[in-house]
């Protein structure tokens, strides 16, 4: 398994559209093959950031969705909710590999 974590910058003034932008691609996401954990948006402290979480099978797996960026109508209409709002300043994406509860637990 693999999990993407997106680090977001956005516009506190327009967070209505980057949640109307992040329930876009959950739906996305699980419709291609992955599970959406979620995004994490502002609560206290800085206001500014905002996580997603959602993990495929595998990269292989991954990059097949990826490979429906920019030509998927779906995936053409969710980018345009970020782009005409400009709700997101920037972000950054890492791969990370999951360590689950009970992952390499012995049981006696």
């Amino acid at each position: 398994m693999i999990t993407c974590v997106v680090e977001y910058v956005i516009d506190p003034t327009k967070i209505d559209a980057f949640e109307r932008f992040g329930r876009r691609w959950m739906e996305l996401v699980d419709r291609h093959g992955g599970t959406h954990h979620g995004y994490f948006l502002p609560g206290e402290g800085a206001s500014d950031k905002a996580l997603a979480l959602f993990s495929f099978p595998s990269l292989a797996a991954y990059e097949e969705y990826r490979a429906l960026f920019g030509v998927h109508p779906d995936f053409v209409d969710a980018d345009r909710i970020r782009d005409e709002s400009g709700c997101v300043l920037r972000y950054e994406r890492t791969f990370m590999r999951p360590l689950l509860p009970g992952d390499g637990v012995v049981k006696r």
